[in-house]
């Protein structure tokens, strides 16, 4: 008994701070032109999120020079309608390959070290953060009191992860990644594999995992979960062990927003609500045979609003435009989230 109890507080120091304030609305979003008008942030503020989590992409950096990539940092951070929305809102942030800073990038990229300062930088994260004691971004803040927590886990999809494998497609909605066979490239690496365990354990009533690729699809050519089709296995695997309920994904990447949902036999049902982008948007989206909703096109932003009822609480997730149009909406009982 008193290993369990050491073992839940070290988790505990691993997931970072908890705060004792109750989130009831969180907004998410990702892929955000720093050149862009950012009139997208009054929208957001509208809606007055207890937080808000940044996906990646939240620049289009994509270089070597941290001088040039300071600079468009600096860009970003200077609008105005994003300025007023930071001073009073809490955020949390895990980054892309744009933000990265080289396209379709992973652990090959020579300037991590330096652009995961730069990061922290902008991003205000406190001296004393467990983030700036190992390689890479991963982390997890728990907020809530005993009953009503909800635990953000942040995941680093670019410091660690193998070169993805490419196939070819003529169809022009789809990229040119496909699932790679190689049981031995990583998406998170070994050090963010102990350590996501580890977090799965510490006691959480919702879990949201922020993952900045998307989990669930099954394929779109681009990068996504998918192309590592052994590393989602073993996230999958991982919370039947941990036994970790409550848990969905919010994902970005993609320039278009959707839902989608993967039953698993033995296990509940997984969902990944995917908002892309917040300053632009695209053309077109492949198949998904995991999406119930979307894909909507255009530039977006997610909701998730907790109504908290005990053994009754209810998620509900939402997609909205620029405008704060509703584009797709979905009501998950908290009960389904349960094994």
């Amino acid at each position: 008994m008193k290993a369990i109890k050491l073992l839940v507080c070290f988790c505990l120091l691993l997931a970072g701070t908890l705060a004792s304030q109750t989130v009831t609305r969180i907004a998410f979003g990702s892929c955000i032109s720093q050149n862009n008008p950012q009139e997208v942030w009054h929208t957001v503020d509208s809606f007055k999120p207890d937080v808000f989590v940044f996906l990646g992409d939240n620049l289009y950096g994509d270089t070597e020079d941290m001088a040039l990539l300071r600079q468009k940092y600096e860009l970003l951070f200077s609008k105005d309608p994003l300025q007023k929305f930071l001073a009073h809102t809490k955020t949390l942030a895990v980054w892309d390959d744009h933000d990265y800073g080289v396209n379709d990038g992973g652990k090959e990229y020579p300037k991590k070290e330096e652009s995961k300062n730069i990061f922290l930088e902008f991003f205000k994260e406190p001296a004393n953060s467990e983030r700036r004691k190992h390689p890479g971004i991963y982390h997890s803040v728990v907020m809530g009191e005993p009953g009503k927590r909800v635990q953000f886990i942040l995941l680093d999809t670019r410091t660690f992860r193998d070169p993805l494998c490419r196939v070819t497609t003529d169809e022009d909605c789809y990229g040119e990644y496909g699932p790679c066979d190689d049981k031995n490239k990583t998406m998170l690496g070994a050090e963010q594999w102990k350590w996501l365990e580890q977090t799965l354990l510490v006691p959480a009533e919702i879990r949201i995992v922020c993952t900045s690729t998307q989990f669930l699809v099954d394929f779109n050519g681009w990068e996504a979960w998918a192309n590592l089709p052994h590393e989602r296995q073993r996230f999958i695997d991982l919370i039947k062990k941990t036994k970790a309920e409550g848990l969905f994904f919010i994902s970005g990447d993609v320039h278009y927003s959707e839902l989608s949902k993967m039953n698993i036999p033995g296990q509940y049902p997984l969902y990944d609500a995917t908002s892309s982008g917040m300053t632009h948007g695209h053309s077109c989206a492949g198949e998904n045979k995991y999406r119930i909703y979307g894909a909507y096109m255009k530039p977006n932003f997610g909701l998730i609003d907790i109504t908290w009822k005990g053994k009754d609480t209810e998620v509900q997730l939402r997609i909205v435009d620029d405008k704060g149009k509703l584009k797709i909406e979905h009501l998950i009982p908290l009960k389904e989230l349960m094994f």
